[in-house]
């Protein structure tokens, strides 16, 4: 994906198009990297992608990657101030032993605990932003979302363990779906 930026880049002028990177998902250990294209006036097609894979100690298990597409209507200039968004999102994880200690909307986190869940997710969801410029090339952005998305997975023993106690169980997963900070760098 950075080297199609790059070279759209050359033909870009004016806002159309931005790399950027959240640095919530930094901060978790998640590198991720995304792009945003202006595609009309008030109009841009964002597209951040992460991707996990660290062995973690004591046991644990956070491995995943996913994309998650969207559209943004920008309420000013694009790229510029308020903006509200849709997304769609999936992927694939591989999460286990962590001490969840939440249960929050059908979603019981405390089942990381003691087992290892493998599986793809997919759904959609809406946000809301602001984007503040810092500069001629760089803003700060900011953003929250809610969705769902639909989960199947294998559950196993223990993070460490190989042995499957369920096989293509299905959860709906109704929440948060985005929280973001970008650093982002307009070409």
């Amino acid at each position: 994906m950075l080297c199609v930026v790059l070279s759209l880049s050359s033909l870009a002028s004016g806002q159309k198009v931005a790399l950027k990177t959240n640095l919530v998902g930094d901060a978790l250990l998640n590198p991720n990297i995304g792009a945003e294209f202006g595609v009309a006036p008030k109009w841009t097609i964002d597209v951040p992608v992460s991707f996990n894979a660290w062995n973690l100690s004591h046991d644990r298990k956070w491995k995943h990657w996913f994309v998650q597409p969207g559209v943004r209507y920008w309420f000013c200039d694009r790229m510029a101030g308020h903006f509200v968004g849709m997304h769609l999102h999936g992927g694939k994880y591989n999460i286990g032993g962590w001490d969840g200690h939440v249960k929050f909307l059908n979603t019981d986190f405390r089942r990381l605990k003691d087992s290892r869940f493998q599986g793809w997710f997919a759904g959609a969801g809406i946000s809301y932003g602001y984007s503040w410029i810092l500069g001629k090339h760089w803003n700060l952005e900011g953003e929250i979302g809610i969705g769902w998305a639909y989960t199947r997975y294998d559950r196993f023993e223990c993070a460490g363990c190989g042995r499957k106690v369920e096989s293509r169980r299905v959860h709906n997963y109704v929440g948060p779906t985005k929280a973001a900070i970008n650093v982002v760098y307009l070409f």
